[in-house]
């Protein structure tokens, strides 16, 4: 079951024409391909999003041929959606408008790596897991990790402002984004932001454009700060008899002033995920916290003995275990990282949603899962990064004939994350499939002038449309 397109307005078919004549005459035939084959092959990307079929593919190879096919679009009034590694999950690189998808994978050049300053820069095209290989043969360490860490890239993570099982402790994509060469329609090409790590010259625009979902201008470079690599990881499985247990110890640790890098939730059925992907848990178990920390050596003992004590004082301890080598901490974070296409195996139709509550309101959002499950009717299973109050709450059914019902417990699961004091989206963005919920945390004023600003940088609306904002004139929620 798919989500579709936004009412947006589409380009003109002369139009088109002109366009790709003009791309072709720039560019070559080589870096623009008009074949169906191509263009159906990127009018989707990882999430349910169903747009329309993009008219043209342009892949960059270098940062002129992106200011070239920007130039060329807004003298063509032709949409353009940027798109990098194309694991977005919330319709991010979708083509609702048809024009031009812009590739940008081929710009994938780690252009330095400076163990001084502490510093990366990089091009969008940087496989992310590529990036933290890289650095750590240096010694050095980029905390952000995406599950999809082995396929997404850089200028997606910035574009999203991605977020990951570390982000309890070191942050996410945005903290660590330093400055980017941007390229906005008509060709103009910005850059914004700094080489060190403070400063507070002008207005933050290398902020504004971060989480900008390739709304505002698309990424060409992107200079990120970097940190030492933690000498040591140490990795604990917590097992539970239930959710509720495992998120009462959440609160728990967090309370006790314990930082671990990584605090992982999983439920009934995502650990029923896990074992039918081949990973052996406790059968007892009904719910699990992959706990990770890192740090010198002589430090981790006393962290790792401290976080037993607070664990064991909660109600529902099954077993906790220490990961003996780095082996078996792989395993463990491979079968986590796994979860979403091992548990669209569960039932024909999945959809995810990543909602973020305060942690001490994490135990009182599973309870509102449980009951909007059960008020619907809809199967539910959740994950999550725990830590932060980023939770994975999905959606399963087999009969498109549920779909009426998946989308109230979609609803209610919003409007329960708002009540809780929490938001819409932690790492996935709003895109296209949660633009209709954007009014349940946001003003009419606030979204009034997101738009205007969208406006600033891009007049006719021309770079990635329908992303973000509800439909004009159409009653959200």
């Amino acid at each position: 079951m798919l989500i579709a397109a936004p009412p947006v307005t589409l380009p003109s078919a002369s139009a088109v024409e002109r366009v790709k004549i003009a791309l072709d005459r720039a560019l070559g035939g080589s870096k623009v391909d008009a074949t169906e084959e191509r263009r159906l092959a990127y009018a989707r990307d990882e999430s349910e999003a169903i747009g329309r079929t993009p008219d043209v593919v342009v892949t960059a190879e270098r940062a002129e041929d992106v200011a070239t096919v920007l130039a060329l679009a807004e003298e063509h009034g032709v949409p353009v959606t940027p798109r990098a590694g194309g694991t977005g999950r919330t319709g991010g690189a979708v083509p609702v408008a048809g024009g031009i998808v812009l590739r940008t994978d081929r710009l994938a050049q780690i252009k330095e790596i400076d163990r001084g300053d502490l510093v990366a820069v990089v091009q969008p095209g940087v496989i992310t897991g590529d990036l933290h290989a890289a650095c750590e043969k240096e010694g050095l360490f980029y905390p952000p990790d995406p599950n999809s860490l082995k396929t997404c890239m850089i200028g997606g993570n910035v574009a999203e402002n991605a977020g990951g099982p570390r982000a309890f402790k070191y942050g996410v994509t945005r903290d660590y984004v330093l400055g980017v060469e941007v390229c906005l329609m008509g060709g103009r090409v910005l850059r914004p932001g700094r080489r060190t790590v403070k400063g507070v010259t002008g207005y933050d625009v290398t902020g504004l454009l971060v989480g900008s979902e390739g709304t505002l201008g698309v990424f060409t470079e992107v200079t990120l700060r970097l940190v030492p690599k933690p000498p040591e990881v140490a990795t604990v499985l917590a097992l539970f008899d239930d959710v509720h247990a495992c998120g009462d110890a959440v609160s728990a640790i967090v309370a006790a002033g314990l930082v671990p890098r990584c605090l992982e939730l999983l439920d009934r059925a995502t650990l029923e995920a896990v074992r039918a992907n081949g990973v052996s848990v406790d059968t007892r178990a009904g719910a699990m916290l992959l706990v990770e920390m890192d740090g010198e050596a002589a430090a981790l003992d006393p962290q790792i003995e401290r976080l037993g004590e607070v664990v064991s004082r909660g109600r529902g301890v099954v077993d906790l275990l220490v990961a003996q080598d780095a082996a078996q901490r792989d395993r463990l974070w491979e079968a986590r990282r796994m979860l979403s296409p091992a548990t669209r195996k569960l039932a024909k139709y999945k959809l995810s949603e990543d909602i973020v509550v305060p942690r001490s309101r994490v135990p009182e959002l599973l309870t509102r899962v449980d009951a909007i499950g059960a008020a619907t009717g809809v199967r539910t299973l959740t994950y999550g990064h725990a830590g932060d109050g980023n939770l994975h709450v999905n959606f399963l059914w087999n009969d498109e004939g549920e779909r009426p019902a998946v989308d109230r417990a979609i609803e209610a699961l919003m409007r329960a994350t708002i009540e809780l004091r929490g938001t819409l989206s932690g790492e996935h963005g709003i895109g296209v499939s949660k633009a209709a919920y954007l009014p349940l945390e946001q003003s009419a004023e606030l979204i009034a002038l997101q738009r205007d600003l969208k406006r600033v940088f891009d007049p006719r609306d021309l770079l990635n449309p329908g992303k973000i904002f509800p439909a004009t004139g159409h009653a959200a929620c």
